[in-house]
């Protein structure tokens, strides 16, 4: 296969802390939200926990060996905020910074691009205890979080991002209580949203401070149709697009909120939005698949496009099943060409505005086994990719300006409140004895990788 992509093309892999590196005792570790929330019964799928994970803490340069026999041009990993900052604040633990040194030495030395997510959702918990993304502190803690690690690893990072998916940390963890901390505050939630935002821009400042380079975010957007164009559903869909695309997405890039929400929002608003709208150097986005929305009422329902659970009742619209599409055994749609619109939607939206795009994650999950032989079959990962690399190439012939392209995700992993059934890696984990075994996804994109670099 051959791509319509420039030669300097960054490829990548993304994972996320919680989800693989497990060691979440000892070595000076504080406890995150998703420690406590994976062991409250219910909570997360079999019982699972990231305690474990895929050790890759004890196992990182067995993972970057992977990468560098992929060929991979850059690693988008995080770092646990509760590993350096134990108490998410004050006093340092020099045992998590010297990890992440490690790590960034040894992706160096691998001739691998370092990009660090410094929040992927492991709040630490005394922040949680002390109030969370509903306090403004946690704004400031995350800027603080964010100088710490800067002046230790700006060196060596070639890109930084110090939120990934607000929407879902909003929605998810504090809406309707499906991910850590799990809290239920259906539509009292927007100060969450702002106070993130607020963090991302604070941070932003507190990097290049530090002498930090290249600083963008990773944020799940979605294109939104209305189910049909009856008026109701159309509506239905704008609603539901300004809540899950542009509450986030406007004040970043436009310095202001979708109309309405100002009111709605905590603190000195105008002041804050100066901040939040700090200039990024590029944009990041994580794209899965479409919306299909709905007025309330009768009629098949489901879960949102991000993961599963059920929005809570009152809400002004209902996501649907999007027919005549395939599907992952996630129950995800496979939409392609919703990667290619939301990247023009981008692009027409914010005009100059909106700086250079990556696609931080696009990834699916399926059962995979491994065979007699020991070997992983994945062709409809494979084939997803490489529909997705397409619709890339597509949106750049069109005029969107899309740098790179990161896998999720280099290993199968936990899978928040899925636990570990959905796998969503390139390299297959068997958890028992934690032995990688590349896919042929894995084999197929490294032959992808070679031909492209040899173009």
């Amino acid at each position: 296969m051959m791509l319509n992509l420039p030669n300097d093309f960054l490829f990548g892999v993304a994972t996320a802390a919680y989800q693989i590196e497990g060691a979440v005792t000892g070595h000076g570790r504080g406890r995150s939200v998703w420690d406590t929330f994976c062991e409250q019964p219910g909570r997360v799928k079999n019982g699972d926990t990231g305690a474990v994970a895929c050790d890759h803490y004890h196992r990182y340069r067995e993972d970057i060996g992977l990468m560098s026999d992929l060929g991979v041009g850059a690693y988008r990993f995080s770092i646990s905020w509760p590993r350096v900052l134990p108490d998410g604040t004050g006093r340092v633990n020099p045992a998590g910074l010297d990890f992440y040194d490690r790590l960034v030495d040894a992706l160096c030395q691998a001739e691998i691009a370092p990009v660090a997510t410094l929040f992927h959702w492991d709040l630490p918990q005394s922040l949680e205890d002390a109030g969370g993304w509903l306090s403004r502190d946690t704004a400031y803690r995350l800027a603080e979080y964010a100088t710490v690690v800067g002046e230790r690893l700006g060196d060596r990072v070639r890109m930084w991002l110090p939120l990934n998916e607000p929407v879902v940390v909003t929605m998810f963890g504090y809406a309707t209580g499906y991910h850590a901390p799990g809290r239920q505050l259906g539509f009292e939630v927007l100060p969450v949203a702002h106070h993130l935002l607020l963090g991302h821009g604070l941070a932003v400042r507190a990097l290049r401070a530090a002498g930090c380079q290249q600083i963008g975010i990773a944020s799940n957007h979605t294109p939104v149709w209305p189910a049909s164009r009856d008026s109701a559903d159309v509506i239905a869909a704008e609603t539901y697009s300004t809540l899950a695309n542009w509450l986030f997405a406007d004040p970043i890039l436009l310095g202001r909120y979708p109309e309405g929400f100002d009111a709605a929002m905590p603190g000195p608003v105008a002041e804050d939005l100066e901040v939040i709208s700090t200039p990024l150097d590029w944009f990041g986005i994580n794209y899965y698949q479409p919306a299909v929305v709905a007025t309330p009422g009768e009629g098949e329902h489901v879960g949102t496009p991000v993961a599963g659970g059920v929005p809570p009742p009152g809400l002004p619209f209902e996501l649907r099943p999007l027919p005549g599409h395939p599907v992952t055994d996630f129950g995800w749609s496979v939409v392609p060409d919703g990667l290619r619109e939301i990247l023009m939607t981008f692009t027409e939206r914010y005009g100059p505005r909106v700086p250079p795009l990556y696609v931080t994650e696009s990834g699916c999950s399926y059962h995979d086994v491994v065979d007699g032989s020991g070997r992983v079959a994945d062709p409809d990962r494979i084939r997803y990719h490489e529909a997705h690399l397409r619709a890339v190439g597509s949106a750049l012939e069109s005029g969107a300006d899309v740098r790179g392209y990161f896998v999720w995700s280099l290993l199968d992993n936990f899978e928040w409140a899925e636990g570990f059934r959905e796998r969503f890696g390139l390299v297959y984990v068997d958890y028992p004895t934690q032995r990688r075994i590349p896919k042929d996804s894995y084999h197929w994109f490294r032959e992808l990788l070679k031909a492209h670099a040899a173009r």
